[in-house]
């Protein structure tokens, strides 16, 4: 059993390159910013990870887990690696980290997660993003590869069940609200009409397919930061701090799964079956078999909206809803704050930010906030138990964590 200790995440409405620094001063900055929250000591860090997905394709900058080094000479001779699962990089990075503390190999970890995306042009990020996609294979003619990846889930949708268009616009609607109460939310302080949510060419327009522009999660600059400490570590912290260790939420459970790059052979796989992506159900599955719990003990959610569609199918493959009936969940209110189980109180990578390698680390320190009630003005009241759902690729890469207040 894995404890969290705490962490941070960075403004998400950041632009790294317009404030001058790169990718080793927003790591510094990440990484002594998560220290002085959790109060720990570089000296007392014992293995660094790094989740990332395209630093080379971004900023021409590879062998991340090197910066460690530059933080704080105590880091000099830190073992550390860095993790790429695409936009699951900082969930991978969190289940390496685990599974040494776990070992026994050592008892305090540092995790983070972090990419630079808005120091090149839409186009140019878009194209670095395909590099997740199957490249020369599949999504050839798509301008904008990954919308028309979920344009095209869409469009199974359709086929296997029918979907109606106004229910991902309300999912959109539902995390941009949420963004607007967390404070290092990407989209906090941006405005909308009631046009915005529509299909409205001029206020919603097209961006590939049947995926607009309020379909889809952010472009960002953003880092994130968990420790993470063994039982023994944790005993040591807490009675340091004269806190009960009770007060220490854990990671209970961990799902990972993948399957092909191929999305096209996904699919086909998954013709005759429930679910679109039985990978993502286990996943899912396994997270909550290895925390003992059910669905009706999670108090919320973080998922991956990288768009809307994303969502919508999460929704059924957790559970909330059956196959095909994703659109119960979001007309009945189940899923906003206040609801019968939130999603994404956070924002999500629609209304938050989707720096990509951080993702998975900031929804495991956004479950941490929830357990232990300091999320602020986005906090899911009496929340003891969040589950994670993080997605690489066209699902190619899938984990789900459960967060729980011990």
């Amino acid at each position: 059993m894995t404890y969290i200790l705490g962490g941070w995440q960075s403004d998400f409405s950041d632009n790294w390159a317009r404030r001058g620094i790169d990718m080793a001063d927003a790591f510094s900055e990440a990484i002594e910013a998560g220290l002085d929250a959790t109060k720990l000591d570089p000296k007392h860090v014992e293995t660094g990870h790094v989740g990332n997905f395209v630093g080379e394709l971004f900023a021409g900058q590879g062998l991340l887990g090197g910066f460690f080094g530059l933080v704080h000479p105590d880091f000099d001779g830190l073992p550390t690696s860095r993790h790429e699962a695409a936009c699951a990089s900082g969930s991978v990075a969190i289940l390496a980290a685990t599974a040494e503390l776990e070992a026994g190999r050592y008892d305090l970890a540092c995790v983070l997660g972090m990419e630079q995306m808005r120091n090149v042009s839409g186009k140019q990020a878009a194209a670095n993003l395909g590099a997740a996609a199957w490249t020369g294979h599949e999504f050839g003619d798509a301008e904008f590869v990954w919308p028309r990846a979920f344009s095209d889930l869409t469009e199974e949708y359709d086929r296997r069940y029918g979907i109606d268009a106004r229910h991902l616009r309300r999912i959109a609607e539902i995390n941009f609200a949420n963004g607007r109460r967390n404070p290092n939310a990407q989209s906090r302080g941006w405005a909308f009409t009631p046009e915005s949510f529509t299909e409205d060419d001029d206020a919603n327009p097209v961006v590939e397919g049947r995926m607009r522009k309020m379909d889809c999660g952010q472009v960002t600059d953003g880092a994130s930061v968990i420790f993470l400490a063994s039982p023994k570590r944790a005993a040591d912290y807490a009675k340091q701090r004269n806190i009960p260790i009770e007060s220490l939420p854990r990671i209970t459970g961990w799902g990972h799964r993948s399957a092909p790059i191929s999305y096209k052979r996904k699919v086909q796989a998954s013709e005759n079956q429930a679910y679109v992506f039985p990978q993502v159900k286990r996943a899912v599955d396994d997270a909550r078999a290895r925390a003992g719990i059910a669905l009706d003990s999670v108090d919320a959610i973080e998922l991956h909206d990288c768009f809307t569609t994303t969502e919508y199918m999460a929704i059924e493959h957790l559970g909330i809803a059956a196959p095909g009936e994703a659109w119960k969940a979001i007309e009945d209110g189940s899923i906003e704050a206040g609801g019968r189980i939130p999603v994404n109180p956070s924002g999500g990578l629609i209304g938050c930010g989707h720096p990509v390698g951080a993702t998975g680390v900031r929804m495991a320190l956004d479950a941490f906030k929830q357990v232990t009630g300091t999320a602020g003005d986005y906090q899911v009241d009496g929340a003891k138990t969040v589950q994670t759902l993080n997605i690489g690729g066209s699902t190619t890469t899938t984990v789900s964590l459960v967060v729980q207040a011990a």
